[in-house]
């Protein structure tokens, strides 16, 4: 018990950690990488060791074609879109603010879930729904975010990406991709890092780049990703979905920006203003009420269909 305890707090240790420095990992490694490439580099990478490890828990079923296909729908909006054009927009964005702006991807899910699916949602969301945009008007609204065609360029790009890896998050509960949890991240990657390395190539990244540009930070961030951000921080989160619940295991969202923020700010020198730090509160604030009351209705929904079945 005692074992499990420690387990429990190194785990939440790598998602808050890990995860939060990705987006400076991100950062160096296109230093002497395109963005799209060096995406699919990692997944790809990531993919396969995953899809070997899966074997190991004993699960020797082959997936469907159906289990690909659904793999490679989210493989596509959580990776290819969601994270593939975030990397390609920290070109011209800090990593604290990159990491701020995905924060808001609860609000994102309420939306869609109440839009299209007709899930309204509790009261406490909407007042989280309402201090959320606040916090993003203060945010979105500092002159370096749109400083330029490139930093507004980035911005939407940003937003973009976040509004798809939402859309993603209500179909994959939906989607078919097999039990096993390992075999499923690893096929979503493989699509994923594929699609993101077509595009690399199809839109002329790799033009003119040669060996000689690459750096040993991109190399060494490259493999931080990989090993650390896709394997040890998947695992790790993996284990928190099976031992707690699931609003704590999602407490990473409040604590990845506050990293990044950190990080960026003491080993990439970026500048945090007392705007982004005002506004990051306000909008942490409103997606802990989001997840909250999501977490408190689901609950509740569990309740009533035992008593349901028990009457």
């Amino acid at each position: 018990m005692k074992n499990q305890k420690w387990l429990i707090i190194i785990a939440f240790s790598i998602t808050y950690f890990v995860w939060g420095s990705t987006y400076l990992a991100n950062k160096w490694a296109i230093d002497t990488l395109p963005p799209f490439g060096m995406s699919g580099v990692r997944f790809l990478i990531a993919g396969g060791l995953l899809y070997g490890l899966s074997f190991l828990q004993g699960d020797k079923t082959p997936p469907t074609r159906k289990q690909w296909v659904n793999a490679g729908y989210m493989g596509f909006m959580f990776l290819t879109v969601g994270v593939g054009v975030v990397v390609w927009a920290q070109q011209w964005m800090d990593t604290s603010m990159a990491a701020l702006l995905v924060s808001f991807q609860p609000l994102i899910v309420m939306f869609i879930m109440w839009g299209v699916f007709k899930n309204r949602p509790p009261g406490k969301a909407f007042l989280g729904a309402g201090i959320s945009i606040v916090g993003m008007v203060l945010l979105i609204g500092q002159p370096q975010l749109v400083s330029g065609p490139n930093e507004i360029k980035a911005l939407c790009a940003v937003l973009f990406a976040v509004c798809v890896w939402g859309l993603g998050m209500t179909l994959n509960p939906r989607l078919d991709m097999g039990q096993n949890n390992f075999r499923s991240t690893a096929m979503q990657m493989l699509v994923g890092g594929a699609l993101a390395m077509a595009f690399s190539l199809l839109s002329g990244e790799w033009v003119g780049w040669t060996a000689e540009n690459l750096s040993w930070k991109s190399i060494l961030s490259v493999s931080y990703l990989i090993i650390f951000g896709a394997i040890i921080a998947f695992s790790a989160f993996n284990f928190l979905m099976k031992t707690v619940a699931p609003e704590k295991a999602a407490t990473s969202t409040y604590v990845n920006p506050v990293v990044a923020m950190l990080l960026g700010a003491l080993l990439n020198n970026e500048g945090v203003t007392l705007q982004s730090i005002i506004a990051g509160g306000i909008l942490i604030t409103g997606v802990y009420f989001i997840n909250s009351s999501r977490s408190k209705a689901v609950k509740q929904k569990l309740e009533e269909g035992a008593g349901a079945g028990a009457g």
